[in-house]
């Protein structure tokens, strides 16, 4: 993926910011250098918050969908329609006219369910079962006269052959509900192989971040995230990759990477699928002092300082810089509401 940065702190911004000459104190360097005229621009040392971001590309979307494969003979007779949204107890599919309906859970059906039977997949459709509304059985996991009872009431409200028994192929397995991604046969076509494919119903960012960024990024970070048409969100990552992979870069290039996932629960619904750029708060200093990047000089002593600003004459005052954001620098050893110069 082609990725756009935009990082607010740092060495760079620092580098362009203080002028190419030294300055010193002159003298012995222990007091401040007088100067005579006052500078064109000024600005005072002010109190703020100060918060670094970093901006990148990302994919909004459904997450990677998962296939679902038919496992009975027959022929396919319905198909729901691509971005349907599928919830418990409702058909996924159908063959020959029966319904393959969607149960919750995270236990695939691998035997047929029965009298007797035992297992978390016994316990994964009496879950079910109760959530439908269907009693007088015990929620475990042992598959007794009761449950049967149960299916065959099932079976029944669904149009289906009422057998008491349930096997692999008569359900969809998902964790949650689903959404239609594509669909992967036609009504006609024999009931094997894939059938559609779907994702979960709540959409996320998904961003390819360098790895050497990592460590910029955790879980709950707040981000925000802006759509091509200049909507925007508030998200929040979901994720961070500990996988780091190698993908194509600018120029034929490759480059290493994570993938951070991003929530968004608050966007509204625009698009299913749309190229966007995610601005991470990396970092957030709050009720510190501040003045320009600009206003930062090199000194010839070693550190920064800035030219003060008192009446019609400067002088230069060391400092100490702290965080990078916003175009401003985060500074200590000047009182609140000093005047610097800001070189043009």
């Amino acid at each position: 993926m082609t990725r756009r940065l935009a990082w607010t702190g740092g060495a760079a911004m620092l580098a362009a910011a203080v002028t190419a000459a030294a300055v010193g104190f002159g003298g012995d360097g222990t007091g401040d250098a007088a100067a005579v005229r006052t500078p064109p621009a000024t600005a005072q040392v002010t109190r703020t918050t100060l918060t670094e971001t970093k901006t990148v590309d990302g994919t909004l979307g459904h997450g990677d969908p998962t296939t679902v494969t038919a496992k009975t003979p027959g022929t396919i007779t319905w198909l729901p329609r691509e971005g349907a949204v599928i919830t418990r107890g409702k058909a996924v599919y159908s063959v020959d006219a029966d319904r393959r309906v969607l149960l919750y859970g995270t236990t695939p059906l691998y035997r047929t369910l029965q009298d007797g039977a035992e297992g978390k997949d016994v316990a994964l459709l009496e879950r079910n079962l109760a959530k439908l509304g269907y009693d007088g059985f015990d929620v475990d996991d042992t598959y007794t006269w009761a449950t049967r009872r149960a299916v065959e009431r099932w079976q029944e409200d669904l149009g289906l052959p009422v057998t008491g028994k349930v096997e692999p192929g008569d359900v969809v397995i998902a964790p949650g509900r689903v959404r239609v991604a594509e669909l992967k046969t036609t009504p006609g076509a024999a009931a094997s192989g894939p059938v559609l494919t779907v994702t979960g119903t709540a959409r996320r960012v998904l961003v390819d971040l360098d790895a050497a960024d990592g460590h910029l990024v955790r879980k709950g970070l707040k981000a925000t995230v802006e759509l091509p048409d200049g909507t925007r969100a508030d998200g929040k990552v979901s994720r961070v990759g500990r996988v780091a992979r190698q993908t194509g870069g600018e120029n034929g290039g490759t480059s290493t990477t994570i993938e951070v996932e991003v929530a968004v629960p608050g966007l509204k619904k625009t698009f299913d699928a749309a190229p966007v750029q995610v601005t991470f708060v990396s970092a957030r200093r709050e009720d510190v002092l501040a003045v320009p990047v600009g206003a930062l000089l090199a000194l010839a002593e070693g550190g920064h300082g800035v030219q003060v600003v008192e009446g019609g004459t400067t002088r230069y005052a060391a400092v100490k810089t702290g965080m990078f954001a916003d175009g401003q620098v985060e500074i200590t050893g000047l009182p609140e509401g000093t005047t610097v110069a800001v070189p043009k």
